[in-house]
């Protein structure tokens, strides 16, 4: 499945660092596009555009103007993860149905009202916790629990160990 997210209203200075996270846990639990509204942040993009070179696969990224309306024409499946949804673990994705794409919401300072209206309110919790946790377990669930442990055409790539790290660089040179 084809997985989309969209977080809406970043804020350049206020949210730099939740909006990054939630690109990177999207883009390494699989999702392949991230579209954010709010602020234009080429920092953001560049960052987000050099992990995806350096660590492999396809991964766009996009800053969209009228997020309701990019919401409303998604051709696919849509979510919107929030406290106030079903729980996560009784989400079943379409499957053989007419939907092979799905785009993910998550939420900024206040959601306003119709998104909630779009697509399946889901719930991680209904508890306070961040967006990057809720796309986080949503994925994982999504993906029945399988994680992409590399991507192709990556030039880094992490080598699993229990104790200490290691890297292996396209050039075959390996970093401890």
């Amino acid at each position: 499945m084809k997985v989309t997210i969209l977080r809406l209203d970043h804020r350049k200075e206020r949210d730099k660092r939740i909006t990054t996270h939630v690109a990177l846990a999207g883009r390494a639990l699989g999702a392949g596009e991230f579209a954010y509204s709010g602020e234009q942040d080429d920092k953001l993009e560049e960052s987000v555009r050099n992990v995806a070179k350096t660590w492999g696969g396809k991964f766009k990224i996009m800053h969209v103007e009228k997020p309701l309306m990019f919401a409303k024409k998604f051709k696919g499946e849509k979510v919107h993860l929030t406290f106030y949804g079903l729980p996560f673990q009784e989400f079943r994705a379409e499957k053989g149905g007419k939907s092979t794409k799905l785009l993910a919401i998550v939420g900024g300072p206040k959601v306003p009202r119709e998104y909630y209206s779009i697509g399946k309110n889901i719930a991680v919790t209904s508890q306070p916790h961040s967006e990057v946790s809720a796309l986080a377990l949503f994925l994982y669930k999504l993906n029945c629990g399988k994680i992409p442990e590399s991507f192709p055409g990556w030039e880094r790539k992490i080598v699993p160990s229990g104790s200490g790290k290691e890297i292996i660089r396209k050039a075959g040179r390996r970093k401890k």
